[in-house]
């Protein structure tokens, strides 16, 4: 496996932590079928509050009796012992979602705490060049996919969802989504504006300070409703506008270079698994 240089005490510990989600997923899958292990969530945006959990992505290959029998590819997500996530997903799918645009999958090709099977460097590297035309491969996908975030967070803020019932009775609203929504307006005022895709993940430090301000559930209910309708409607504003001037096309290099990592990731995992019988 390839690791991050790592010298700050925060970040030994962020992947320490990566390197127990590694060990538990060996329980599920063996090391050849492991492409790599990625951070997920508030630690690649800069706005982790202490205590805040270490989620994890582990993209995986089938074997070779998977593809042989038609098995369908795995997505789920396995919860620790602790309750931190590692969402297990099959090559094929997670390709699919870089093209669908969606931030929260794009991040892994950013973010510097990864774990990479020595198998497969070569082929994520050329994901790693490419990265920023990848995030940027249909900027109205993308646009309409941030539109769907902020509207999601916006309905989740007040929902009283079961694992939310002690933090709707302590704010009257849950913080974490209320600073989500923002967080999106930020991220898409920038991307539409043209900064690179990795410059958008980390907000300004004025914003930055404002977020976790949010995120610590420092705003009144009424407050908090009034800055997530401004936030929405600026969302759905920006959004419909761009996509009204641009169109849903694909960039078709970006779109091969996709299909093509894909197929020699899992072209190398079924000859190795074959040559060892």
């Amino acid at each position: 496996m390839r690791e991050i240089d790592i010298l700050n005490p925060r970040d030994r510990d962020l992947l320490t932590r990566l390197k127990d989600h590694y060990n538990e997923s060996l329980e599920t899958f063996t090391n050849n079928q492991i492409v790599g292990l990625f951070l997920q969530g508030s630690q690649n945006y800069e706005l982790d509050l202490p205590g805040s959990d270490v989620d994890t992505k582990l993209i995986v290959v089938p074997s070779f009796k998977d593809i042989a029998l038609a098995r369908k590819p795995v997505s789920t997500t396995h919860l620790r012992a602790n309750e931190e996530h590692i969402d297990f997903k099959d090559i094929r799918l997670y390709i699919e979602t870089f093209r669908k645009q969606n931030l929260n999958f794009l991040e892994i090709l950013f973010t510097p705490f990864t774990m990479i099977n020595s198998m497969y460097f070569d082929q994520w590297d050329r994901l790693i060049e490419e990265r920023e035309s990848i995030a940027r491969m249909n900027p109205w996908r993308a646009v309409k996919s941030m539109k769907g975030i902020a509207l999601e967070k916006y309905h989740a803020m007040e929902h009283a969802y079961p694992s939310k019932v002690d933090v709707l009775a302590k704010h009257g609203y849950d913080p974490k989504q209320l600073h989500h929504l923002v967080r999106v307006d930020n991220y898409l005022t920038r991307y539409i504006a043209g900064e690179s895709y990795e410059s958008c993940l980390i907000p300004e430090d004025n914003m930055k300070e404002f977020l976790l301000e949010i995120k610590r559930g420092k705003w009144p209910l009424e407050k908090a409703r009034e800055l997530a309708e401004i936030s929405l409607a600026h969302v759905e504003g920006i959004a419909d506008a761009f996509c009204e001037k641009t169109h849903d096309e694909e960039d078709s290099a970006m779109r091969e270079l996709l299909e093509d990592v894909s197929y020699n990731i899992m072209k190398i995992a079924v000859e190795e698994e074959l040559k060892n019988g």
